[in-house]
């Protein structure tokens, strides 16, 4: 029996996507789905999906990380399937399918019946560990992954919290602070949108906030120009202006 496992964690996923990738290529895979999980251990479909599965079945997934996006955890519930001879499949990781690690694990150098077979036994020994640093390199960087999405989802919302705040402290057209003035020239200078050559991301890059605060600046910036009828070059010396009035105001 196949069966083919999705996962999404937040209500902004969809598990169409690995459903389809799952199914191109096990057409016949029976689909378990699970549903705003976030990285918890709470997956009620998949511990059915554990009480269910027997010798000789198959799990598919669309990537390890659907598996586990803890390294050692999902090492242990690896190696528990394995021993019990269930087929795991990674679309985006194939090394690591139990196939690969089993024909690895098989693999081993005969022995000769002399003394060499000290070394060769060392040897396979090693192969064997080589094989299973594999798999926890695959889970390691499913982690990292989980780690890293989260640390910009938090510099994220940060930085909306901050542009949010600072759109609610202007008054009529007088921004705030220095840094949003200078921020708000560099968009002014470089954005695509007003003659310049950069996108977003580069321009994020450039003045260190993220990109959805670059694309805050941009409509600000934007409804500004049309409200108060004024040019791109306009708009850059005013605010240059109001800069050094700030910048006067604080010295």
């Amino acid at each position: 029996m196949k069966y083919g496992y999705v996962r999404i964690s937040t209500k902004r996923q969809s598990l169409q996507r690995q459903i389809d990738n799952i199914s191109k290529i096990y057409p016949d895979a029976e689909i378990v789905k699970e549903v705003f999980t976030g990285t918890t251990s709470n997956r009620p479909a998949w511990n059915r999906l554990l009480a269910r599965v027997q010798k000789g079945d198959t799990i598919i997934f669309d990537s390890v990380s659907r598996m586990s996006r803890n390294a050692d955890e999902g090492i242990q519930q690896y190696m528990e399937l394995y021993h019990h001879e269930i087929n795991l499949v990674f679309l985006k990781e194939p090394m690591i399918d139990t196939d690969v690690y089993r024909q690895s694990a098989e693999e081993s150098i005969r022995m000769t019946g002399t003394d060499v077979d000290l070394i060769l036994n060392g040897v396979n020994k090693y192969l064997a560990r080589l094989a299973q640093n594999q798999i926890r390199i695959a889970f390691e960087q499913a982690e990292k992954e989980v780690r890293d999405l989260q640390q910009r989802t938090k510099e994220g919302m940060k930085a909306n919290g901050a542009a949010e705040k600072i759109s609610k402290s202007k008054t009529g057209t007088k921004y705030i602070t220095e840094t949003h003035l200078i921020n708000s020239i560099a968009v002014l200078q470089n954005a695509e949108c007003f003659g310049g050559k950069m996108k977003d991301v580069e321009i994020s890059k450039l003045i260190k906030v993220h990109r959805v605060t670059v694309s805050r600046l941009r409509k600000e910036l934007s409804d500004r120009m049309n409200s108060e009828n004024l040019t791109q070059p306009e708009l850059v010396e005013k605010l240059k202006t109001e800069l050094k009035k700030k910048h006067k105001k604080h010295s």
